[in-house]
């Protein structure tokens, strides 16, 4: 086995018991780049030289017996959203093709602070909107299970980097999905924990609690282990989880995930949360991946939570973020804005504060709807996206099974209709679809539930793992080596 396809546990095991030097595990990373990248590219930018000094003094801390963070010497993918000091950052914009940030964003300090080594910027769509990672910087990103299909997003390069083993932890962010989609699509694992949680010092609209940050791994201890350098009760973020100065929940809470007996559980099924759009395709391979492990749990029903209103909510709750973020630069340059942002930031401008006053009301009135619905089921499963994935030339699903899709993103309604209430969700691979493509199981807990979604997750992964129909799928690495450029490919770049 390649260092680089080590899980991030045992790689970090290695290295302090100067087995692996970071120095090694980096190499073998880079070396994966360079072979796999310029088949999907999602690895954008790089300072090889800044990683190998870092990996260089992680391994001379190994030697002088210094204590070592959770983290040390890993190599992690930092989603190109988030700020990396010295390291270009463009948010997938043209206005920032050539910016390069002075300081890091507090969650890449925090990995950094954890002895994790900053390995590159992983691809998204253009300020994260779209779910389908393409931007006019730096192109597409290629699904790795095929090339041509898409990788889903925003945190599509991040996925795709994890699958491939080009590292063995990322980040990632997610509002309407978009750490769970990419997760599921590239058959790894992506968690979206309550707002707060993980502290960010980015979101202009600092009470709402539509964003989040996170973590993406291929496991879900590897994804624990991440988590953990994450939480913080960090004053820049008044979401964060403190009750009169006081955390409430602590890093080591989420550094392994807890045990917990499947059979003691009481779960609910449901392929779209009696709303969304979900291809007949997803709903017959969610029954069929149910139907070989629901005897592990005390219960498994088809039910779901009242979701009324929760398409109207979102749409608006979401705009009214985008025009926090993104008026002034479409008024002022819409020509350098994309088409997904651009329609947010105009449909915002047409909802007044009566729409506005609406749509937060029946958000609680489905945040009270889901508390009620919790109190008789331990977790919801679900399939974490609508539909199978979709090649990237096209800028979104407009229709599923023919019917007309919403708006760009309403193919994501399986993991907004969670965003909308903030509960923690977690999507979990499982397996292939008829297509041939990751399939992920969205895995739902209850509020401030965090720990026992990870626990369900960890317990439910180790179950699947040793039947083919149900282990994580693993991309075939030299297939994509020896496979043609994805730059390669007409409409790489931008949005046509």
């Amino acid at each position: 086995m390649n260092p680089c396809d080590l899980t991030a546990v045992e790689a970090r095991r290695l290295i302090g018991a100067k087995k692996l030097s970071a120095t090694e595990l980096l190499e073998s990373c880079l070396k994966r780049m360079d072979t796999v990248d310029p088949a999907v590219n999602c690895m954008v930018a790089r300072d090889d030289a800044a990683a190998r000094a870092a990996a260089k003094a992680a391994d001379a801390a190994v030697a002088r017996g210094e204590p070592l963070g959770a983290l040390h010497g890993l190599p992690v993918g930092v989603k190109d959203l988030e700020n990396t000091k010295g390291l270009r950052t463009t948010y997938g914009s043209v206005i920032f093709k050539d910016f390069v940030p002075e300081e890091d964003q507090l969650i890449v300090r925090s990995v950094r602070e954890a002895g994790a080594i900053v390995a590159g910027k992983t691809n998204t769509p253009e300020w994260g909107a779209g779910a389908n990672t393409r931007n006019a910087v730096y192109g597409a990103t290629g699904n790795p299970f095929d090339p041509t299909k898409s990788a889903a997003g925003s945190s599509g390069g991040s996925g795709v980097a994890l699958a491939c083993g080009m590292v063995p932890i990322a980040t990632g962010s997610d509002t309407g999905g978009s750490l769970r989609n990419p997760a599921a699509f590239n058959g790894i694992v992506g968690f979206r924990p309550s707002p707060g949680l993980v502290p960010s010092d980015k979101r202009p609209l600092g009470w709402n609690p539509l964003s989040v940050l996170g973590p993406m791994a291929r496991t879900v201890p590897d994804l624990c282990l991440l988590l953990s350098t994450m939480v913080s009760d960090d004053s820049c973020d008044p979401l964060a989880t403190t009750i009169h100065g006081k955390a409430v929940r602590r890093p080591e809470d989420f550094a392994v995930p807890a045990e917990i007996d499947l059979a003691s559980l009481k779960v609910a099924v449901t392929p779209d949360f009696g709303f969304t759009p979900t291809e007949k395709h997803i709903r017959a391979v969610l029954a069929e991946k149910v139907g070989l492990f629901a005897h592990l749990f005390a219960g498994v029903d088809e039910a779901t939570p009242d979701c009324t209103g929760t398409d109207e909510v979102f749409e608006v709750l979401r705009s009214v973020a985008f025009m926090a973020g993104m008026y002034e630069r479409v008024r002022d340059t819409p020509e350098l804005v994309g088409p997904n942002v651009r329609a947010n930031v105009e449909e915002g401008l047409t909802y007044s504060a009566l729409d506005v006053t609406k749509a937060l009301k029946q958000q609680t009135v489905l945040y009270k709807n889901w508390g009620r619905f919790f109190a008789g089921y331990d977790v919801i499963l679900s399939p974490a996206v609508t539909l199978s994935p979709r090649p990237w030339s096209e800028l979104y699903p407009a229709d599923i099974d023919g019917t007309p899709t919403r708006t760009y993103f309403h193919w994501l309604a399986n993991a907004y209709a969670v965003t909308t209430v903030g509960y923690p969700a977690i999507s979990l691979p499982v397996g292939l679809d008829h297509a041939g493509m990751p399939f992920g199981l969205q895995i739902v807990g209850p509020r401030g539930g965090d720990a026992k979604v990870l626990a369900v997750a960890a317990a439910l992964e180790r179950e699947l793992a040793g039947d083919p129909r149900t282990a994580r799928p693993i991309p075939d690495v030299a297939r994509l080596a020896a496979a043609s450029p994805i730059s390669a490919m007409p409409g790489f770049m931008g949005f046509d």
